[in-house]
């Protein structure tokens, strides 16, 4: 069999016409190869399906006259209230000067420079936010010329798409407009409980701007308490039996991670392994995670799968001005009772999670 059932199979020789034989072998296989065939799951089915479903309502607005609709209102009326309502919802300002002297640049303490890093990051996306909606609402009234950037920035208000304003001072991501409005504001909410509360005793990884910064500070962290070369030091992960919302303090060395979607399989608690996902379940969150540094770590070669984390869900990326991706984030190791194989730098690698393609996200598409 190339393939698992009785489907794919290696035909028959008919010895009185063997091209007849191999013509009606061919036209007897499903026009459409079901995922098994290429060792992904049946829900890829589904994925595919979505997206392309997604596309063609994309298509659709696009295609929506500019006239009023069914609700009776115009275009301009539609924009006028999202905007608005995005307007009443916007988080409070970060006084970036206040969160400088409460949680000032100290050498045992990195997470304090992350966290005046990603508060500034914030506050110029939030700025932004602000003056470009209130000059979109002035120009939809006509108070002032809209200019090629605020009919650029209305269309998409239109269509429910992130402007391009935004996007270019904003994190990666591909929600629609009003998911990512809601994200935004709840990646705000845990940066300012951050300022109030304390240093988090788990870490919302979705919530980073820069993820790839407080994992280093994290690394750093260690190394200065133990007085050790950074470069010298690796991440080891451990799963954690329980609920974020139950971690009543922090681990002495390392950070709790939560936050983080798996596609292509799910973690099971029971089996202590990544499993099979279930029917029609596309993502399943995994638990919390220790991101535990150990000094002069060697990669273990069974026993686990090495799954890449993205940032979202299209899996590619470019290289910024740090010389990190846009979206990859990090490999972790998450354990899987298949066998293991290694490949040819050493690594161990899982053939069957490979082809199914299962990573790790920190942000979905809705």
């Amino acid at each position: 069999a190339f393939a698992p059932g009785d489907t794919y199979i290696s035909c028959p020789v008919n010895e009185d016409s063997p091209q007849q034989g191999y013509m009606d072998y061919i036209a007897s296989l499903p026009t459409n190869a079901e995922p098994d065939v290429f060792g992904m799951h049946t829900n890829a089915n589904i994925s595919c399906a979505m997206t392309e479903t997604f596309e063609l309502f994309d298509t659709l607005v696009l295609l929506q006259p500019r006239t009023s609709g069914g609700t009776g209102l115009s275009r301009e009326e539609v924009i006028q209230d999202d905007v608005v309502d995005i307007q009443s919802r916007l988080p409070d300002n970060f006084d970036l000067e206040a969160i400088g002297m409460r949680y000032p640049t100290r050498y045992d303490e990195s997470m304090n420079t992350v966290l005046q890093q990603e508060s500034a990051r914030y506050e110029r996306l939030l700025k932004k936010l602000q003056v470009t909606l209130e000059q979109c609402k002035k120009a939809l009234k006509g108070l002032v010329v809209m200019s090629g950037e605020l009919e650029d920035m209305s269309n998409s208000v239109y269509v429910q798409k992130v402007p391009e304003m935004w996007q270019a001072v904003a994190y990666p991501s591909l929600k629609p407009l009003k998911s990512w409005f809601q994200e935004f504001v709840d990646r705000v909410k845990f940066l300012q409980n951050w300022v109030e509360e304390g240093i988090p005793k788990a870490y919302w990884i979705s919530g980073f701007f820069f993820p790839q910064a407080f994992l280093t500070g994290t690394l750093q962290n260690y190394a200065r308490k133990y007085i050790l070369p950074i470069d010298s030091i690796g991440f080891d992960f451990n799963i954690i039996d329980q609920p974020q919302s139950k971690i009543a303090i922090g681990p002495p060395d390392g950070c709790y991670v939560y936050g983080l979607f798996v596609e292509g399989a799910r973690y099971c608690l029971e089996a202590k392994s990544i499993v099979d996902s279930r029917p029609k379940e596309l993502y399943t969150d995994l638990p919390v995670m220790h991101f535990v540094p150990v000094e002069d770590r060697k990669t273990p070669t069974v026993g686990i799968y090495r799954m890449p984390v993205y940032k979202v869900l299209s899996r590619a990326g470019t290289l910024s001005t740090t010389g990190h991706s846009t979206n990859f984030v990090l490999w972790i190791e998450v354990p899987s009772n298949q066998p293991t194989i290694i490949n040819n730098i050493g690594m161990a690698d899982q053939s069957k999670w490979i082809k199914a393609g299962v990573a790790c996200f920190c942000s979905l598409k809705y």
